[in-house]
């Protein structure tokens, strides 16, 4: 049998005192876990961000690679060794800003692994500079009198370019979160999750998503494509008030 403490690593992690990447980090453990796999059989590439620093916590394989190159690397993994469990990692500066080309393609590809995003609207490790999901106003230290441009949308961008699995979690919802990256580990071809979390120091706070998250209910058809665009799109359409967590598209 496998237990939590399996994956436990003698160092401790360094992140800010109340950082979302404490929550995603439990919960890819939790998941492992509850999938009975050992440790062995799971490789984690990330790349460069505050986020990159959780194969050093986690007691698996490991790759620490360029900024925004995570999935290439992965993919790469996965390619030598097809029987590997494969979790890509990024933030959402690194994998939908320099990364966005290799993002686009592996959903093309549908490449059987899993890709999990932190995504915090912002460049933490760099000081808080805004990122390409920063909302239009966002002020920043690279933007002093706000962000002009447009967010991009994870959720559509993935549907739209052939990803098989696409699914938003919330950091602030450990049960909801392990179950969807059980999921998506499960699932054959490319998964991908948005996982919102807070920046405690440069980005929002646990409030801003407690007062708008939402679960998608049992109505929704995860097979419907259509169906899938259109809630992902009420995240623009109500100006980031009302967000839908859970599994949006799901093909097999």
């Amino acid at each position: 049998m496998v237990a939590i403490k399996d994956y436990d690593r003698t160092e401790l992690s360094n992140w800010c005192s109340g950082c979302g990447n404490y929550a995603i980090l439990m919960g890819i453990k939790k998941s492992l876990t509850e999938l009975h796999l050992e440790p062995h059989n799971t490789t984690l590439v990330s790349g460069v961000g505050c986020y990159a620093k959780l194969p050093y916590w986690i007691k698996v394989n490991g790759f620490v690679g360029l900024h925004g190159r995570s999935l290439p690397v992965a993919q790469g993994v996965k390619l030598a060794n097809p029987k590997l469990n494969v979790i890509a990692l990024s933030g959402d500066g690194a994998g939908y800003g320099e990364g966005g080309n290799h993002f686009i393609h592996a959903c093309r590809r549908n490449v059987n692994l899993t890709y999990l995003v932190h995504n915090n609207s912002v460049f933490g490790l760099t000081i808080g500079q805004y990122s390409p999901t920063s909302s239009i106003g966002k002020k920043s230290k690279s933007s002093p009198l706000g962000s002009t441009e447009k967010p991009i949308n994870p959720i559509t961008l993935a549907i739209s370019a052939g990803a098989t699995f696409v699914a938003r979690a919330y950091a602030g919802n450990l049960k909801q979160m392990t179950e969807i990256i059980k999921e998506a580990i499960h699932h054959n071809g490319f998964a991908f999750v948005d996982i919102l979390q807070s920046c405690v120091t440069f980005g929002h706070k646990f409030d801003f998503y407690q007062e708008r998250i939402y679960e998608l209910g049992n109505d929704h058809d995860l097979t419907n494509k259509m169906m899938a665009l259109e809630k992902a799109m009420e995240f623009e359409s109500s100006n980031n008030e009302k967000i839908a967590t859970g599994i949006f598209y799901l093909e097999k």
